[in-house]
Protein backbone atom coordinates (compact mmCIF):
# COMPACT_ATOMS: atom_id res chain seq x y z
CA UNK A 1 0.00 0.00 0.00
CA UNK A 2 1.40 3.74 -0.81
CA UNK A 3 2.82 5.63 1.94
CA UNK A 4 2.56 9.08 1.24
CA UNK A 5 4.98 11.92 2.94
CA UNK A 6 2.68 14.69 2.61
CA UNK A 7 -1.37 15.21 2.06
CA UNK A 8 -1.55 18.17 -0.67
CA UNK A 9 -5.16 19.64 -1.16
CA UNK A 10 -5.98 20.20 -4.91
CA UNK A 11 -7.78 23.60 -4.06
CA UNK A 12 -9.61 23.73 -6.98
CA UNK A 13 -12.68 25.03 -5.43
CA UNK A 14 -10.14 27.48 -4.31
CA UNK A 15 -9.50 28.73 -7.45
CA UNK A 16 -13.13 28.34 -8.75
CA UNK A 17 -14.27 30.93 -6.23
CA UNK A 18 -10.99 33.30 -7.39
CA UNK A 19 -12.33 32.94 -10.71
CA UNK A 20 -14.92 33.97 -10.41
CA UNK A 21 -14.34 37.03 -8.78
CA UNK A 22 -11.79 37.14 -11.90
CA UNK A 23 -14.72 37.15 -14.36
CA UNK A 24 -16.73 39.73 -12.25
CA UNK A 25 -13.14 42.26 -12.68
CA UNK A 26 -13.57 41.94 -16.06
CA UNK A 27 -17.03 42.24 -16.97
CA UNK A 28 -17.43 45.29 -14.29
CA UNK A 29 -14.79 47.02 -16.07
CA UNK A 30 -16.03 46.42 -19.69
CA UNK A 31 -19.81 47.28 -18.20
CA UNK A 32 -17.73 50.40 -16.55
CA UNK A 33 -16.79 51.03 -20.21
CA UNK A 34 -19.83 50.84 -22.09
CA UNK A 35 -21.69 53.39 -19.06
CA UNK A 36 -19.34 55.76 -19.02
CA UNK A 37 -19.41 56.38 -23.26
CA UNK A 38 -22.93 56.13 -23.56
CA UNK A 39 -23.13 52.32 -24.89
CA UNK A 40 -25.93 50.18 -24.41
CA UNK A 41 -25.39 46.45 -23.61
CA UNK A 42 -25.57 44.80 -27.00
CA UNK A 43 -24.53 41.08 -28.09
CA UNK A 44 -21.01 41.69 -28.44
CA UNK A 45 -20.89 42.64 -24.58
CA UNK A 46 -22.82 39.09 -23.37
CA UNK A 47 -20.92 37.05 -26.30
CA UNK A 48 -17.62 38.25 -25.64
CA UNK A 49 -17.90 38.05 -21.43
CA UNK A 50 -19.48 34.52 -22.21
CA UNK A 51 -16.36 33.50 -24.50
CA UNK A 52 -13.87 34.50 -21.49
CA UNK A 53 -16.01 33.08 -19.12
CA UNK A 54 -16.15 29.84 -21.00
CA UNK A 55 -12.68 29.75 -22.08
CA UNK A 56 -11.74 30.26 -17.88
CA UNK A 57 -14.28 27.71 -16.87
CA UNK A 58 -12.70 25.10 -19.46
CA UNK A 59 -9.44 26.04 -18.66
CA UNK A 60 -10.11 25.46 -14.39
CA UNK A 61 -11.89 21.77 -15.23
CA UNK A 62 -8.56 20.99 -17.47
CA UNK A 63 -7.13 21.89 -14.26
CA UNK A 64 -8.89 19.85 -12.05
CA UNK A 65 -8.31 16.23 -14.71
CA UNK A 66 -4.81 17.10 -15.41
CA UNK A 67 -3.29 18.98 -13.11
CA UNK A 68 -5.15 18.92 -9.66
CA UNK A 69 -2.33 19.84 -7.37
CA UNK A 70 -1.64 23.36 -9.81
CA UNK A 71 -1.33 26.32 -8.14
CA UNK A 72 -4.95 27.77 -7.38
CA UNK A 73 -4.20 31.44 -7.59
CA UNK A 74 -2.28 31.84 -11.00
CA UNK A 75 -5.00 31.16 -13.44
CA UNK A 76 -7.36 33.72 -11.67
CA UNK A 77 -4.91 36.10 -11.50
CA UNK A 78 -4.13 36.14 -15.52
CA UNK A 79 -7.83 35.78 -15.86
CA UNK A 80 -7.91 39.29 -14.26
CA UNK A 81 -4.91 41.00 -16.38
CA UNK A 82 -6.23 39.54 -19.44
CA UNK A 83 -9.62 40.70 -18.39
CA UNK A 84 -8.44 44.28 -17.75
CA UNK A 85 -6.23 44.09 -20.81
CA UNK A 86 -9.56 43.84 -22.83
CA UNK A 87 -11.67 46.38 -21.51
CA UNK A 88 -9.15 48.95 -22.13
CA UNK A 89 -8.07 48.40 -25.74
CA UNK A 90 -12.30 48.23 -26.09
CA UNK A 91 -12.40 51.55 -24.35
CA UNK A 92 -9.58 53.27 -27.15
CA UNK A 93 -11.37 51.67 -29.46
CA UNK A 94 -14.31 53.16 -29.16
CA UNK A 95 -12.66 56.45 -29.07
CA UNK A 96 -10.35 55.69 -32.17
CA UNK A 97 -12.16 53.66 -34.30
CA UNK A 98 -9.72 51.01 -34.64
CA UNK A 99 -10.55 46.87 -34.11
CA UNK A 100 -8.26 46.17 -32.20
CA UNK A 101 -10.18 44.80 -29.21
CA UNK A 102 -11.21 41.83 -31.98
CA UNK A 103 -7.87 41.21 -32.77
CA UNK A 104 -7.62 40.61 -29.26
CA UNK A 105 -10.15 38.94 -28.43
CA UNK A 106 -9.66 35.93 -31.14
CA UNK A 107 -6.14 35.80 -30.07
CA UNK A 108 -6.90 35.37 -26.39
CA UNK A 109 -9.57 32.41 -26.94
CA UNK A 110 -6.32 30.95 -29.28
CA UNK A 111 -4.08 31.78 -26.52
CA UNK A 112 -6.07 29.72 -24.10
CA UNK A 113 -6.66 27.10 -26.14
CA UNK A 114 -2.92 26.52 -26.83
CA UNK A 115 -2.63 26.96 -23.34
CA UNK A 116 -5.08 24.21 -22.08
CA UNK A 117 -3.76 21.88 -24.78
CA UNK A 118 -0.66 22.24 -23.21
CA UNK A 119 -2.14 21.40 -20.00
CA UNK A 120 -3.66 18.54 -21.13
CA UNK A 121 -0.81 16.95 -23.74
CA UNK A 122 2.17 17.73 -21.29
CA UNK A 123 2.36 14.65 -19.30
CA UNK A 124 5.26 16.20 -17.43
CA UNK A 125 7.40 19.04 -17.55
CA UNK A 126 10.38 17.00 -17.43
CA UNK A 127 9.73 15.82 -20.92
CA UNK A 128 10.74 18.48 -22.11
CA UNK A 129 14.37 18.06 -20.76
CA UNK A 130 14.53 15.63 -24.26
CA UNK A 131 14.44 18.58 -26.33
CA UNK A 132 17.33 20.63 -25.26
CA UNK A 133 19.57 21.32 -28.24
CA UNK A 134 16.80 21.00 -30.46
CA UNK A 135 14.88 24.19 -28.14
CA UNK A 136 18.22 26.21 -29.05
CA UNK A 137 17.96 25.62 -32.26
CA UNK A 138 14.17 26.19 -32.29
CA UNK A 139 15.53 29.44 -30.79
CA UNK A 140 17.42 30.37 -33.69
CA UNK A 141 15.25 29.66 -36.83
CA UNK A 142 12.61 32.09 -34.44
CA UNK A 143 15.29 34.62 -33.76
CA UNK A 144 15.99 34.57 -37.98
CA UNK A 145 13.16 34.45 -39.22
CA UNK A 146 12.18 37.85 -39.34
CA UNK A 147 15.35 38.61 -41.25
CA UNK A 148 13.97 35.74 -43.93
CA UNK A 149 12.77 37.28 -47.54
CA UNK A 150 9.22 36.63 -48.35
CA UNK A 151 7.77 36.35 -44.74
CA UNK A 152 9.52 39.10 -43.09
CA UNK A 153 7.22 42.14 -42.25
CA UNK A 154 10.04 44.59 -42.78
CA UNK A 155 10.13 47.42 -40.47
CA UNK A 156 7.67 47.95 -38.17
CA UNK A 157 7.96 50.84 -35.62
CA UNK A 158 11.91 50.77 -35.99
CA UNK A 159 12.73 47.12 -35.50
CA UNK A 160 12.53 44.16 -37.68
CA UNK A 161 10.96 41.82 -35.44
CA UNK A 162 7.86 40.35 -37.55
CA UNK A 163 6.69 37.78 -39.94
CA UNK A 164 3.58 38.07 -42.18
CA UNK A 165 1.38 34.89 -43.44
CA UNK A 166 -1.35 36.15 -45.77
CA UNK A 167 -3.50 38.97 -43.80
CA UNK A 168 -1.62 37.81 -40.49
CA UNK A 169 1.57 38.97 -38.37
CA UNK A 170 3.46 36.83 -35.97
CA UNK A 171 6.54 37.97 -33.50
CA UNK A 172 8.80 34.72 -33.75
CA UNK A 173 10.48 36.20 -30.30
CA UNK A 174 7.87 35.62 -27.97
CA UNK A 175 8.14 32.25 -28.66
CA UNK A 176 11.98 31.92 -28.78
CA UNK A 177 11.75 33.38 -25.14
CA UNK A 178 10.14 29.99 -23.87
CA UNK A 179 12.27 28.00 -26.11
CA UNK A 180 15.43 29.70 -24.47
CA UNK A 181 14.15 29.16 -21.29
CA UNK A 182 13.76 25.62 -21.56
CA UNK A 183 17.43 25.45 -23.57
CA UNK A 184 18.85 27.34 -20.75
CA UNK A 185 16.95 25.02 -17.95
CA UNK A 186 17.86 22.31 -19.54
CA UNK A 187 21.66 23.06 -20.24
CA UNK A 188 22.49 23.88 -16.68
CA UNK A 189 20.59 21.35 -15.05
CA UNK A 190 22.86 18.54 -16.91
CA UNK A 191 26.18 20.79 -16.54
CA UNK A 192 26.13 22.86 -13.55
CA UNK A 193 29.02 20.33 -11.51
CA UNK A 194 31.38 21.22 -14.99
CA UNK A 195 30.24 25.32 -14.48
CA UNK A 196 31.10 25.18 -10.84
CA UNK A 197 33.97 22.85 -10.84
CA UNK A 198 35.84 23.06 -14.48
CA UNK A 199 37.58 26.11 -15.90
CA UNK A 200 40.17 28.73 -14.65
CA UNK A 201 39.87 30.55 -11.61
CA UNK A 202 40.55 34.39 -11.63
CA UNK A 203 40.95 35.76 -8.11
CA UNK A 204 37.17 34.97 -6.50
CA UNK A 205 36.00 34.14 -9.96
CA UNK A 206 35.27 30.66 -10.62
CA UNK A 207 35.71 30.27 -15.06
CA UNK A 208 34.00 27.11 -16.67
CA UNK A 209 35.75 25.47 -19.49
CA UNK A 210 35.35 27.28 -22.94
CA UNK A 211 33.54 24.15 -24.66
CA UNK A 212 31.04 23.65 -21.66
CA UNK A 213 29.97 26.97 -21.99
CA UNK A 214 30.15 26.97 -26.29
CA UNK A 215 26.18 26.04 -26.73
CA UNK A 216 25.66 28.82 -24.33
CA UNK A 217 27.46 31.57 -26.11
CA UNK A 218 25.57 31.27 -28.88
CA UNK A 219 22.26 31.35 -27.86
CA UNK A 220 23.60 34.85 -26.23
CA UNK A 221 25.16 35.81 -29.52
CA UNK A 222 21.55 35.05 -30.86
CA UNK A 223 20.07 37.81 -29.17
CA UNK A 224 23.03 39.82 -29.45
CA UNK A 225 21.77 39.37 -32.86
CA UNK A 226 18.39 41.00 -32.11
CA UNK A 227 19.92 44.01 -31.24
CA UNK A 228 22.08 44.45 -34.16
CA UNK A 229 20.45 43.18 -37.19
CA UNK A 230 16.40 43.61 -35.70
CA UNK A 231 17.14 46.73 -34.14
CA UNK A 232 14.84 45.55 -30.81
CA UNK A 233 16.46 47.11 -27.47
CA UNK A 234 13.89 45.30 -25.48
CA UNK A 235 13.75 41.73 -26.40
CA UNK A 236 17.85 41.76 -26.28
CA UNK A 237 17.82 42.58 -22.75
CA UNK A 238 15.40 40.62 -22.22
CA UNK A 239 17.40 37.34 -23.66
CA UNK A 240 20.20 38.63 -21.95
CA UNK A 241 18.50 38.78 -18.58
CA UNK A 242 17.16 35.41 -18.96
CA UNK A 243 20.41 33.70 -19.73
CA UNK A 244 22.09 35.43 -16.37
CA UNK A 245 19.27 34.80 -13.48
CA UNK A 246 18.93 31.47 -14.46
CA UNK A 247 22.96 30.67 -14.73
CA UNK A 248 23.17 32.29 -11.39
CA UNK A 249 19.95 30.13 -9.98
CA UNK A 250 21.65 27.02 -11.63
CA UNK A 251 25.26 27.86 -9.86
CA UNK A 252 24.57 30.62 -6.81
CA UNK A 253 27.76 32.43 -7.74
CA UNK A 254 27.59 36.14 -7.49
CA UNK A 255 30.40 35.98 -9.88
CA UNK A 256 28.39 35.47 -12.56
CA UNK A 257 26.30 38.76 -11.80
CA UNK A 258 29.28 40.70 -11.90
CA UNK A 259 30.25 39.36 -14.83
CA UNK A 260 26.52 39.94 -16.57
CA UNK A 261 26.95 43.41 -14.76
CA UNK A 262 30.65 44.11 -16.76
CA UNK A 263 28.78 43.16 -19.87
CA UNK A 264 25.94 44.97 -19.56
CA UNK A 265 27.96 48.01 -19.10
CA UNK A 266 30.26 47.33 -22.23
CA UNK A 267 27.95 46.09 -24.30
CA UNK A 268 25.50 49.20 -23.41
CA UNK A 269 28.21 51.98 -24.14
CA UNK A 270 29.38 49.90 -27.68
CA UNK A 271 25.75 49.95 -28.96
CA UNK A 272 25.49 53.75 -27.79
CA UNK A 273 28.53 54.45 -29.80
CA UNK A 274 27.88 52.44 -32.54
CA UNK A 275 24.07 52.11 -33.36
CA UNK A 276 21.68 54.84 -34.25
CA UNK A 277 18.11 53.44 -33.06
CA UNK A 278 20.29 52.92 -29.76
CA UNK A 279 21.81 56.30 -29.62
CA UNK A 280 18.06 58.17 -30.36
CA UNK A 281 16.56 55.78 -27.62
CA UNK A 282 18.96 57.09 -24.88
CA UNK A 283 19.02 60.61 -26.02
CA UNK A 284 15.46 60.92 -25.85
CA UNK A 285 15.07 59.30 -22.50
CA UNK A 286 17.83 61.57 -21.45
CA UNK A 287 16.54 65.01 -22.72
CA UNK A 288 12.90 63.50 -23.02
CA UNK A 289 11.35 67.07 -21.60
CA UNK A 290 13.69 68.99 -24.21
CA UNK A 291 11.39 70.95 -26.97
CA UNK A 292 14.24 70.09 -29.56
CA UNK A 293 12.98 66.33 -28.99
CA UNK A 294 9.26 65.95 -27.91
CA UNK A 295 8.89 67.99 -31.75
CA UNK A 296 11.11 65.62 -33.12
CA UNK A 297 10.15 62.51 -35.70
CA UNK A 298 10.68 59.27 -33.65
CA UNK A 299 11.23 61.81 -30.32
CA UNK A 300 9.82 61.82 -27.16
CA UNK A 301 6.01 62.73 -27.78
CA UNK A 302 5.10 59.44 -26.99
CA UNK A 303 6.70 59.15 -23.87
CA UNK A 304 5.95 62.83 -22.56
CA UNK A 305 2.42 62.44 -23.41
CA UNK A 306 2.37 59.18 -21.97
CA UNK A 307 3.78 60.68 -18.86
CA UNK A 308 0.88 63.93 -18.51
CA UNK A 309 -1.66 60.91 -18.76
CA UNK A 310 -0.23 59.36 -15.67
CA UNK A 311 -0.24 62.56 -13.89
CA UNK A 312 -3.77 63.76 -15.05
CA UNK A 313 -4.90 60.26 -13.53
CA UNK A 314 -3.75 61.74 -10.06
CA UNK A 315 -4.37 59.28 -7.06
CA UNK A 316 -7.55 57.24 -8.24
CA UNK A 317 -7.70 58.57 -12.13
CA UNK A 318 -10.24 59.85 -14.03
CA UNK A 319 -12.61 56.70 -15.05
CA UNK A 320 -13.14 54.62 -17.65
CA UNK A 321 -13.72 56.75 -20.57
CA UNK A 322 -12.96 59.99 -19.36
CA UNK A 323 -9.51 60.13 -19.80
CA UNK A 324 -7.66 61.36 -23.17
CA UNK A 325 -5.31 58.21 -23.46
CA UNK A 326 -6.11 58.32 -27.07
CA UNK A 327 -3.56 60.67 -27.47
CA UNK A 328 -0.97 58.89 -26.85
CA UNK A 329 0.77 56.98 -29.55
CA UNK A 330 0.41 53.28 -29.24
CA UNK A 331 -2.05 53.47 -26.44
CA UNK A 332 -3.70 49.85 -26.55
CA UNK A 333 -0.21 48.74 -26.80
CA UNK A 334 3.41 50.09 -25.65
CA UNK A 335 1.39 52.42 -23.66
CA UNK A 336 -1.15 50.49 -22.30
CA UNK A 337 0.04 51.18 -18.78
CA UNK A 338 0.05 55.09 -19.28
CA UNK A 339 -3.87 54.44 -20.38
CA UNK A 340 -4.44 52.25 -17.40
CA UNK A 341 -2.61 54.93 -14.84
CA UNK A 342 -4.94 57.87 -16.05
CA UNK A 343 -8.36 56.48 -16.12
CA UNK A 344 -7.58 54.21 -13.23
CA UNK A 345 -4.82 56.20 -11.72
CA UNK A 346 -2.50 55.33 -9.06
CA UNK A 347 -4.55 52.81 -7.20
CA UNK A 348 -5.49 51.23 -10.20
CA UNK A 349 -2.28 50.81 -11.78
CA UNK A 350 -0.56 49.62 -8.07
CA UNK A 351 -3.64 47.08 -7.85
CA UNK A 352 -2.71 45.49 -11.33
CA UNK A 353 1.07 45.67 -10.24
CA UNK A 354 0.12 43.54 -7.47
CA UNK A 355 -1.24 40.67 -9.52
CA UNK A 356 1.87 40.59 -11.79
CA UNK A 357 4.06 40.62 -8.13
CA UNK A 358 1.16 37.95 -7.26
CA UNK A 359 1.68 35.62 -10.69
CA UNK A 360 5.50 36.65 -10.70
CA UNK A 361 5.64 35.17 -6.88
CA UNK A 362 3.53 31.83 -7.60
CA UNK A 363 5.84 30.91 -10.10
CA UNK A 364 8.98 31.42 -8.24
CA UNK A 365 6.90 29.78 -5.06
CA UNK A 366 6.24 26.80 -7.98
CA UNK A 367 9.88 26.68 -8.50
CA UNK A 368 11.25 26.26 -4.74
CA UNK A 369 8.67 23.27 -4.29
CA UNK A 370 8.91 21.19 -7.14
CA UNK A 371 12.34 18.37 -6.70
CA UNK A 372 14.38 17.96 -9.93
CA UNK A 373 16.79 20.77 -10.93
CA UNK A 374 15.40 21.01 -14.72
CA UNK A 375 11.90 21.95 -13.24
CA UNK A 376 13.23 24.66 -10.93
CA UNK A 377 15.32 26.40 -13.39
CA UNK A 378 12.77 26.44 -16.21
CA UNK A 379 9.67 27.67 -13.29
CA UNK A 380 12.65 30.60 -12.21
CA UNK A 381 13.56 31.70 -16.03
CA UNK A 382 9.67 31.75 -17.18
CA UNK A 383 8.75 33.61 -14.23
CA UNK A 384 11.56 36.02 -14.18
CA UNK A 385 11.12 36.65 -18.28
CA UNK A 386 7.88 38.27 -16.75
CA UNK A 387 8.74 39.83 -14.72
CA UNK A 388 11.57 41.32 -16.70
CA UNK A 389 9.16 42.07 -19.48
CA UNK A 390 6.98 44.04 -17.17
CA UNK A 391 10.19 45.75 -15.68
CA UNK A 392 11.60 47.46 -19.48
CA UNK A 393 8.11 48.25 -20.30
CA UNK A 394 6.97 49.89 -17.17
CA UNK A 395 10.13 51.39 -16.41
CA UNK A 396 10.39 52.69 -20.27
CA UNK A 397 6.37 54.56 -19.93
CA UNK A 398 7.69 56.11 -16.54
CA UNK A 399 10.47 57.10 -17.51
CA UNK A 400 12.91 55.00 -15.35
CA UNK A 401 14.70 53.40 -18.29
CA UNK A 402 15.17 53.89 -21.95
CA UNK A 403 11.49 52.79 -23.72
CA UNK A 404 11.77 49.87 -25.86
CA UNK A 405 8.76 48.11 -27.71
CA UNK A 406 8.23 45.08 -25.49
CA UNK A 407 4.50 44.49 -24.78
CA UNK A 408 2.83 44.71 -21.21
CA UNK A 409 2.05 40.80 -20.36
CA UNK A 410 -1.41 40.01 -20.74
CA UNK A 411 -2.85 43.40 -21.34
CA UNK A 412 -1.44 45.01 -24.30
CA UNK A 413 -2.65 44.83 -27.61
CA UNK A 414 -0.07 41.74 -29.33
CA UNK A 415 -1.32 38.34 -30.62
CA UNK A 416 1.94 36.44 -30.42
CA UNK A 417 2.93 37.97 -27.00
CA UNK A 418 -0.45 36.91 -25.90
CA UNK A 419 -0.33 33.32 -27.27
CA UNK A 420 3.32 32.89 -25.64
CA UNK A 421 2.48 34.64 -22.29
CA UNK A 422 -0.21 31.96 -21.74
CA UNK A 423 1.93 28.99 -23.04
CA UNK A 424 3.99 30.04 -19.85
CA UNK A 425 0.95 29.95 -17.04
CA UNK A 426 0.08 26.37 -18.73
CA UNK A 427 3.99 25.18 -18.33
CA UNK A 428 4.26 27.11 -14.77
CA UNK A 429 1.08 25.56 -13.54
CA UNK A 430 2.62 21.95 -14.68
CA UNK A 431 5.53 22.49 -12.82
CA UNK A 432 3.07 23.86 -9.64
CA UNK A 433 1.42 20.46 -10.35
CA UNK A 434 4.34 18.67 -9.88
CA UNK A 435 5.55 20.82 -6.62
CA UNK A 436 2.37 20.40 -4.63
CA UNK A 437 1.94 16.45 -5.81
CA UNK A 438 2.84 14.50 -2.80
CA UNK A 439 5.38 12.12 -2.77
CA UNK A 440 4.66 8.04 -3.49
CA UNK A 441 7.25 6.79 -1.52
CA UNK A 442 6.81 3.39 -2.72
CA UNK A 443 6.56 3.78 -6.05
CA UNK A 444 9.48 6.73 -7.07
CA UNK A 445 10.88 5.42 -10.10
CA UNK A 446 14.62 7.23 -11.09
CA UNK A 447 14.32 7.07 -14.74
CA UNK A 448 17.10 8.15 -17.09
CA UNK A 449 17.51 11.82 -18.78
CA UNK A 450 15.73 10.84 -21.78
CA UNK A 451 12.45 10.25 -19.24
CA UNK A 452 9.64 12.60 -17.95
CA UNK A 453 9.98 10.96 -14.80
CA UNK A 454 13.59 12.24 -13.74
CA UNK A 455 14.42 13.66 -10.24
CA UNK A 456 18.30 14.76 -9.94
CA UNK A 457 18.15 16.96 -6.42
CA UNK A 458 17.41 15.18 -3.44
CA UNK A 459 14.35 14.55 -2.15
CA UNK A 460 12.11 16.89 -0.32
CA UNK A 461 9.07 16.70 1.41
CA UNK A 462 6.45 19.44 0.23
CA UNK A 463 3.95 22.05 1.58
CA UNK A 464 0.74 21.67 0.45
Amino acid sequence: MSQLLTVAKPRRNTELLLLILALSLATMANALVNLNLGRTFDNDFYTQIAILAVLSIGFHIALRIKAKYADPVILPVVVALNGIGLAVIHRLDITSGDTAGQRQWMWTSLAVVAAIAVIWFLRDHRILRRYTYISLLASVVLLVLPLVPGISAGNVNGATVWIAIGPFTFQPGEIAKITLAIFFAGYLSSNRDLILLAGKKIGKLQLPRARDLAPMIVAWLASVGVLVFQRDLGSSILFFGLFMVMIYVATSRISWILIGLALIAVGGVAAYQIFPHVTRRIDVWVNALDPEYIGAAGGSFQVVEGLFGLANGGLIGTGFGQGSPDTVPLANSDMIIASIGEELGLVGLFAVLSLYTLFISRGFRAALGTRDAFGKLLAVGLSFAVALQCFIIIGGVTRLIPLTGLTTPFLAAGGSSLLANWIIVALILKISDAARRPIDVSNTPEPSASGPQEHDTKLEVTKP
